[in-house]
Formats: structure tokens, sequence, C-alpha cells
């Protein structure tokens, strides 16, 4: 159980990635909090899944580009559970593919809070409850490479979330570490809504695994740098994406 008695807070955990990793702290024995918006059934049913297993969870609606509901969450954590060691910054999206050209300033604003701010103001709420701990942030590949086509902003927010894991490494260390993930093709509902299923066909085709990523992946890394496992793991942003990109 290498999350003994610890506690997590997982933010966009209602389905996906961040439904994966909430179960999958809970299952080394995190109390885990869950974040949704709008996946109220999946984060639901992990709570119920994580409570009938032994475990204890919690899931609160929250958008968390608001103080008030990151407080709220910050607040309860710590009433029900007594303190925050790991928080897994998942919450964003992409919104919808738009090129800059055609790009309202509300859209920019929109995905930059959503990826960026939310971040922000998780994880200064967090660090006020944190002795120690580890703090998982999710970048993308698309902060290594751009993106696909009408992903400037997704791709420049995320790019910062990568910049941003770093430079809290040195502000917050030596007892918290900050580390990201740079995904790829991950079989999610992202790219069910936003990719062209010939686009992934040509992933798998050109990786050198030969297939998606998966969320059970993604959540294997999660635990891995939100765990003792990665002790001396800081400021890093590690590429899970098959072998499509390197860096």
């Amino acid at each position: 159980m290498k999350l003994a008695g610890q506690t997590a807070i997982v933010t966009g955990g209602g389905r996906d990635i961040g439904l994966a990793a909430a179960l999958k702290l809970a299952s080394e024995g995190a109390n885990v909090a869950i974040n949704y918006f709008s996946s109220s059934a999946g984060a639901d049913a992990a709570v119920s899944e994580i409570t009938k297993a032994g475990g204890r969870a919690f899931a609160l609606k929250g958008d968390l580009t608001k103080p008030e509901d990151v407080d709220a969450l910050v607040s309860r954590t710590v009433a029900e559970f007594g303190g925050i060691n790991v928080l897994v910054n998942n919450a964003g999206g992409l919104v919808a593919r738009k090129p800059i050209a055609e790009m309202p300033l509300s859209h920019w604003t929109t995905v930059m809070d959503l990826n960026l701010t939310s971040l922000f103001l998780m994880t200064k709420a967090c660090l006020a409850h944190m002795d120690e701990g580890a703090i998982v942030n999710l970048a993308s590949q698309a902060a290594r490479d751009g993106g696909g086509p009408g992903a400037v902003a997704y791709a420049t927010s995320k790019g910062a979330v990568m910049t941003m894991s770093r430079a809290l490494a040195k502000e917050v260390g030596p007892n918290i570490r900050v580390n990201a993930l740079c995904p790829g093709m991950i079989d999610t509902d992202f790219h069910n809504i936003h990719t062209p299923d010939a686009g992934r066909r040509g992933y798998e085709a050109a990786a050198p695994l030969k297939r998606q990523g998966t969320t059970e992946d993604t959540a294997n890394l999660i635990l891995f740098l939100a765990c003792a496992d990665s002790a001396f793991v800081t400021g890093a942003n590690i590429d899970i994406n098959g072998g499509m990109l390197f860096s």
C-alpha cells in the first residue's frame, strides 16, 4: 500500500484519466477527494467502488476556475481526512479546435482559465495544508509539439503547465515534489470528441508500440509520481505517448 494513510485530491476525477487515477490511488491506500464538473455519474461510481473496497472517498462538484469552489473542495478534504498529501491537477480540456485567426478572446481566456488558472488556484489552496507530499500535473504531448489543428490555445496552456511544474518544484522543495505527465494519444473521451478516427488509426500505425495509450497506463505513472517510488524525481515532465515523440 504505497499511499497508506495519505490523502489525495484528484481534479476532473469523474472520467477518463482522472477517474483511473482516483481508483489507482485509492487502491494503494489513499483517501481520495474527487472533483468533477459534469461527470457526476463517474465520480459517484468511483466513490462507491472505493468505499465498497474499504477505502474512504467523496466526490464534490466544482468549477475550479472559481476560488470559492476550490476553497470548498480543499476545506472539505481537510475536514474529512485531516490534511492533504497528494494533489493531481487533472481538470482541463481543449474546449474546441479554433485556428488563432478565427479565435475570439473569450475562447483563449476560457482555455487558459480551464487549464492553467485552475491549476494555480488548486495548488495555492492545497499548499496551505501540505507539509510534504507530491503534486502531479497533467500537461500534454501538445505542449511538446504544438498539438493538432486548431490547438494553439490548448498547446500554449499545457506548455505553461510544464513550465509551472518546473518552477514549483524549485519553490516548494525539498518536502514537496512537483512533476507532470505529457500524455499523447490516450483512449479517452477527449479524443473521441476532438480527434477524427483516421487520426487515431494513423497514430497506432506510426507509434513504436502500435497502440493508443490507456487510462491505466496514465494512472500507473500518476501513482509512481505520487508515491515514494519517485522520491528523487521533481521538476520532470514525463512523456507517455507510446514512442511517438522523444524529448
